[in-house]
């Protein structure tokens, strides 16, 4: 980003000893910009915040899911049991296994889950990666096109041709870097303004891939993220409300009406994601709408800071 301003504070004791700078933009119903703070327009890495994008060009390429496992496809999952055996079913439908899968050596994000597989003797493995779902769905995607699963990588795959295609459709942008994400899978950039407008676009859809995308994703959030994860928390809060987070601070909501919200971090700190993200929801009035769990959407953005195991002070956005 190339101006991000300061968008929260850190404050202990009363004294605001540190910021967070970023950027936050928000689109209208109508997709129009509504209000931005910082750099709305020019490129960024949107990480995993790309996937229900990456997720709806594979099911206009075939690939057929059930919800609970598109919803996967979508994830930066916990390594939850239901994850883990979530990705083994959609390489089964495939006719394959772990084995076909090029995600990086990990260990679950949940703690339980991966306290649990370390008392079991389990060691880091490729389907308990976060990323794991998207990349079985890579691979359940190349074997309904004959497409090879070897180099399904390979930004010069068919697969990831049709994934640039389609990510550049729905943001309405060029995109103007192919980087190489945590997983290994190429990571496309677009700005903010982009990334709002390709969730606005799922957000509001009523029949087709898009529309599928959009419903795996709110009737099973846990699936997208995990159990204990803050973005359940406000996705379950908002009927009807779509969203994703990404490694460095990214974090992309959209709502039914076609509201949209996006946001990044310079620094890429990922406890100040949902503070910023609470505060774009409310600064737009959505936690006192009708239906909303406003309790809920603002406890999201509550970060207290501690000293002495006492609250002594907090993370505030500042816009």
């Amino acid at each position: 980003m190339s101006s991000p301003v300061v968008v929260a504070e850190i404050v202990r004791s009363g004294f605001v000893e540190g910021h967070h700078y970023g950027s936050v933009v928000a689109l209208d119903a109508d997709g129009a910009l509504a209000w931005s703070v910082g750099d709305a327009e020019h490129q960024v890495l949107p990480r995993s915040c790309n996937k229900p994008i990456q997720a709806l060009a594979m099911v206009r390429a075939g690939l057929d899911l059930p919800p609970d496992l598109l919803a996967l496809a979508c994830a930066s999952h916990s390594g939850e049991d239901f994850h883990v055996d979530g990705v083994r079913r959609i390489l089964a439908s495939a006719g394959l296994d772990e084995g076909s899968l090029q995600t990086p050596l990990d260990y679950p994000l949940n703690d339980a889950a991966r306290e649990s597989l370390l008392r079991a003797g389990g060691e880091r493995s490729r389907i308990h990666m976060n990323c794991s779902g998207k990349h079985a769905a890579m691979l359940a995607t190349c074997v309904a096109n004959g497409w090879d699963t070897a180099t399904y990588l390979d930004p010069a795959h068919p697969l990831q041709e049709r994934i640039a295609a389609t990510f550049a459709e729905l943001t309405g942008e060029t995109v103007e870097v192919v980087a190489v994400d945590g997983c290994g899978a190429p990571l496309l950039s677009t700005s903010l303004v982009g990334l709002a407008r390709a969730f606005r676009a799922l957000a509001i859809a009523d029949d087709g891939p898009e529309q599928r995308i959009a419903e795996a994703i709110r009737r099973h959030p846990s699936y997208v993220s995990g159990t204990t994860r803050d973005e359940l928390r406000l996705l379950t809060a908002i009927p009807g409300a779509i969203g994703k987070a990404g490694a460095e601070s990214c974090y992309v909501v959209a709502l039914p009406d076609g509201r949209a919200f996006a946001l990044k971090t310079d620094d890429g700190a990922p406890r100040v994601r949902p503070v910023l993200m609470a505060a774009a929801l409310r600064r737009a009035g959505v936690d006192a709408e009708d239906g909303v769990d406003g309790d809920a959407v603002r406890a999201t953005g509550k970060l207290p800071l501690l000293g002495g195991g006492v609250r002594v002070g907090e993370i505030r956005a500042t816009f």
